[in-house]
C-alpha cells in the first residue's frame, strides 16, 4: 500500500506520524485490497474547536473511504480516525462478494 502523510499549517509531529504508520500497517495485514492511503494533519487556530485534525482517505475497490476527527492532540485524532476507518473497512469487507 502506498501512503502519503502531510502536515498542513502545523509542524511535523513524528509521534503522530509513527502512530498513523503503525495503524496503517496493521490495516494492510487485514485488508490487503486497500491500494492507497492519504493522511492529512491540520491545525486550526479556532477558539471553538479542539484544533488538531486528522483526515484519512483510502483508495480501495468501490467508493473511497474517508474519516476525520478533531481532538486536542494529533495522536488522539489519529487513533480516533483510524478506529472509524477500521469500522468502515469491516463493513466494506462484509459487503464484498467472492466470485
Amino acid at each position: 500500500m502506498e501512503s502519503t502523510i502531510q502536515f498542513v499549517h502545523a509542524e511535523t509531529n513524528k509521534t503522530a506520524e509513527h502512530v498513523i504508520i503503525k495503524k496503517l500497517d496493521a490495516l494492510t495485514k487485514h485488508f490487503d485490497w486497500v491500494i492507497r492511503a492519504g493522511v492529512i494533519f491540520k491545525e486550526e487556530k479556532d477558539s471553538h474547536g479542539k484544533g488538531k485534525i486528522c483526515e484519512v482517505t483510502l483508495s480501495c475497490p468501490g467508493p473511497r473511504i474517508f474519516a476525520s476527527s478533531n481532538e486536542t492532540s494529533f495522536e488522539i485524532a489519529a487513533a480516533e480516525t483510524m478506529a472509524d476507518i477500521e469500522t468502515q473497512l469491516n463493513k466494506r469487507k462484509s459487503e464484498m462478494k467472492t466470485h
